[in-house]
């Protein structure tokens, strides 16, 4: 089979198409041909060395597709997706049962890839990271983003207000399109001093905040005293250390940093927060946005695109013949 793999950590161009063996499933594993797979942030992580990787490394830890080789609870012919396996940008792979969500009718195998990872992640943000309420402010970085236009969405279900940051005027049509009350274009407009007027000066509950090291303090600063600061992305670096008398000086802030891992750690958290997204998807809290698929030779191609921050919603790659042929119409 073929599958994508790095054998240094370093820029897209690391990212090779090779053969490998097709893997042989253990006990309490099944083996899934992989339809598409959804490209995220933490890949990039992975591959450049921001987080760590065992090398050689397939990237990849989100995708959907049937299982080819099956076990009582999942049958031959199961449509399935997976947010946390890693060695995803491949044809098949070997995943424990446990781990697989299986798809209903009303889900098809490529929403289910470009949603479960960054829904899963928009689920644990405003119920659990902090609990957003009916009236309160929420400020969302990067709103034009996979993550920031589906969070967006929950929020507004929540009754919540948001203020959303792009850098074009594009995006900004996106993000109000996603529901954003407020749009503020932070190449233009100097975010927390737009934020402050917004919010006559008081600040928002929480701020949101996938980017990181050059929104870090700023986003301290738009909180209100005893306001929240959910920091779970560095797509501009990691954020410098931050002396804890800085959270007391700016008003008894809250800061976390969740990441994925820890909220789906066992079966049961797992299967809360997959039935949550897949009950939005049903009653249409979510509408999705695709950017672009890319076939599994283009994956180069598909990290520089993300990199760039002018992408907007979703990136896969369409992996099967099943889903080549479906993403190009035929």
């Amino acid at each position: 089979m073929q599958a994508i793999q790095f054998f240094s950590q370093g820029s897209p161009e690391v990212l090779e198409l090779r053969d490998v063996p097709v893997p042989t499933p253990k006990d309490g594993e099944v083996l899934v041909r992989v339809d598409y797979a959804g490209i995220n942030y933490a890949d990039v992580y992975q591959r450049n060395g921001q987080n760590p990787a065992t090398l050689p490394c397939t990237p990849g830890a989100e995708g959907a597709g049937i299982v080819v080789e099956g076990s009582a609870d999942l049958p031959v012919g199961t449509r399935v997706a997976w947010l946390s396996q890693p060695g995803g940008y491949a044809e098949y792979m070997a995943i424990p049962v446990w781990k697989l969500i299986a798809l209903p009718s009303e889900v098809s195998t490529r929403d289910a890839a470009a949603t479960m990872l960054q829904a899963v992640t928009v689920q644990y943000l405003s119920e659990t990271s902090y609990r957003i309420q009916a009236g309160e402010t929420a400020l969302v970085h990067a709103g034009a983003g996979g993550v920031g236009l589906l969070l967006t969405q929950v929020l507004k279900q929540k009754g919540a207000n948001v203020i959303s940051t792009v850098s074009s005027p594009e995006k900004a049509a996106l993000a109000k399109s996603a529901g954003a009350d407020h749009i503020i274009l932070y190449t233009q407009t100097d975010f927390v001093a737009a934020t402050n007027e917004l919010t006559q000066q008081k600040g928002v509950h929480v701020v949101y905040d996938s980017v990181g090291l050059t929104t870090c303090l700023g986003s301290m600063a738009v909180l209100r005293p005893l306001g929240s600061l959910v920091l779970f992305g560095q797509s501009s670096g990691n954020v410098l250390p931050i002396d804890p008398m800085h959270l007391c000086r700016q008003g008894s802030l809250f800061l976390t940093r969740p990441t994925l891992a820890h909220h789906i750690a066992d079966i049961e958290s797992l299967k809360y927060r997959s039935q949550r997204v897949l009950d939005w998807l049903r009653e249409g809290v979510l509408r999705l946005r695709i950017h672009q698929v890319y076939p599994l030779e283009q994956t180069v191609r598909a990290h520089t695109d993300l990199e760039s921050r002018q992408t907007t919603g979703k990136l896969l790659l369409a992996i099967s013949d099943k889903a080549k042929n479906e993403w190009q119409g035929k």
